[in-house]
């Protein structure tokens, strides 16, 4: 059987954790931060893991997770 290829969009975009939850960047941080409150800007510093419904989209372009 060939190997599968990764959609190259989402290996920039996407990690796996070792137990196989999406890791993603936070949303909404590219430009306008002046329009934004600082509170937004804090919560959104770092990763976050997807939600199942949205991992589940996401795993489909990852085929080795």
């Amino acid at each position: 059987m060939p190997k599968l290829k990764t959609k190259s969009g989402a290996k920039k975009r996407f990690r796996l954790t070792a137990r196989g939850k999406v890791r993603a960047q936070q949303a909404g941080k590219q430009h306008g931060m002046i329009k934004r409150t600082k509170k937004f800007i804090r919560n959104a510093r770092g990763a976050t893991i997807l939600s199942a419904q949205d991992a589940r989209i996401v795993k489909q372009f990852l085929p080795y997770g």
